[in-house]
């Protein structure tokens, strides 16, 4: 990070007589007191805890200066307001770095879509993601501000939980490529419906000075801003689109209608191919090669618990996906899950847990799931959570199981759990599958 202790005050607008203070150049900002380092400016956050109860332990750690919202010992920037100075800098260091920006969201696919846009551009240009899910108003700047010195090309994730969100991000950011992947039902208790949910992801071009990228779905016309450059992906016909598709467990190889040749990415799910659609696209708008987009998917690496197989102890093949949750990615992995060949002499056991934030159609929408499952295809589910409950009592097939207790789920699958089978995980995060498949 190139910045000085002046140049940040000015920025700012701190309020006290900062410049008495050693203009010092800083190495990073981190709101952490436990990741401060020598050099670092501590940005006090108000969480569980008051950031500001942490700032003497910051300087013990390394820090050579610190935000603060009032008059403390050490040295400070006094602002009103930490977290808007925080965004304030951000915006002023893209701006002074002139980097271009890639903004990414959607109701489902924006991580494993960003992972993989990061992964064609590395081919070309020095890039940087946003790390795990600092997707909101302190992960996004906080992104910005940690990216190296020598970024080209910097990919932004952009999550949404109220209204408004994804509008604020994106101004903050001007990305000049954005990316929408799906309009789905992802927190529908706070958009409400899903028309809400398509102004709320539309927000990204309230920033936006280039392409948008978004799915042909009706739902965001009404959305679109007068005279938007736009590119529409979907179905045959649309700008963009997957021609044929092949696949595998562990892989899927596709065509479009922009490559010459087909590509084959090392993780399953056709959504995913749609995915790698749209960053093979980004990579043709900045000039990439398809040789160099064919090379780059061969060595992606996709964010954790991201439609990932493993190993169990007694070889059973795992298929976890249970990073979050919502109706549509429930449905997606299960239509793939249940194309995938079973193992010889092996059986296909879903292990579906409660899909959050859904709002008063939460019940609903738990019952809907009911028809995705192929109980000619699936041959156990085991069912966990308060929510999940509202299927469990609709099913009639003997197939079903319902827990309330991780516990019990996990004794239950890892005696029945045969090394021939294979069993998928999908869940929302706080339900804690990932648990069930480290145990196992």
């Amino acid at each position: 990070m190139k910045l000085t202790i002046h140049e940040i005050a000015q920025v700012v607008g701190a309020k006290n007589d900062w410049s008495q203070l050693a203009d010092l150049s800083v190495n990073k900002i981190e709101f952490d007191s436990r990741l401060i380092e020598k050099g670092d400016i501590f940005l006090p956050l108000q969480g569980a805890r008051d950031g500001h109860d942490f700032i003497k332990i910051a300087f013990d750690n390394g820090a050579i200066i610190s935000f603060s919202e009032k008059e403390v010992e050490q040295a400070h920037l006094l602002v009103d307001d930490n977290l808007l100075a925080f965004q304030k800098l951000a915006k002023y260091y893209l701006e002074k770095t002139k980097v271009p920006v890639i903004a990414v969201t959607g109701s489902n696919g924006k991580t494993t879509t960003k992972d993989m846009i990061a992964a064609v551009l590395s081919k070309k240009f020095k890039t940087y993601k946003t790390q795990g899910n600092h997707n909101n108003e302190i992960g996004l700047p906080y992104t910005i501000l940690h990216m190296p010195d020598d970024t080209e090309k910097l990919v932004l994730e952009m999550g949404m939980d109220h209204p408004g969100d994804i509008d604020f991000l994106s101004e903050l950011a001007q990305p000049e490529l954005a990316v929408i992947t799906l309009i789905g039902e992802a927190h529908l208790e706070f958009m409400g419906s899903r028309e809400n949910i398509a102004k709320g992801k539309m927000g990204i071009t309230a920033g936006l000075h280039g392409e948008l990228i978004a799915p042909a779905d009706p739902i965001i016309n009404a959305f679109i801003p007068d005279n938007q450059k736009i590119s529409r992906f979907g179905l045959p016909g649309e700008d963009l689109f997957i021609t044929k598709l092949v696949e595998h467990k562990e892989k899927l190889t596709f065509e479009t209608n922009f490559l010459d040749e087909s590509i084959t990415i090392p993780v399953p799910g056709k959504y995913n191919a749609t995915n790698a659609m749209l960053a093979a696209y980004v990579g043709l708008h900045y000039g990439l090669s398809e040789a160099e987009i064919k090379k780059a998917f061969k060595e992606v690496e996709l964010t954790r618990n991201r439609t990932e197989w493993k190993k169990a102890k007694n070889g059973a093949d795992l298929l976890s996906d249970v990073y979050n949750a919502n109706p549509t990615a429930m449905r997606l992995i299960l239509e793939t899950f249940q194309a995938i060949p079973k193992n010889e002499n092996g059986r296909k056991i879903a292990v579906l847990a409660d899909m959050l934030e859904l709002g008063p159609s939460a019940a609903q929408l738990h019952k809907d799931i009911l028809k995705s499952i192929d109980f000619d295809k699936i041959d156990k589910v085991y069912l966990y959570g308060e929510m999940m409950k509202n299927l469990a009592e609709i099913s009639t097939d003997k197939a079903v199981s319902y827990f309330t207790d991780l516990d019990l789920l996990t004794e239950s699958l890892s005696a029945d759990l045969k090394p021939t089978d294979q069993v998928l995980f999908k869940g929302s995060n706080s339900m804690k599958l990932s648990e069930v498949v480290e145990k196992l």
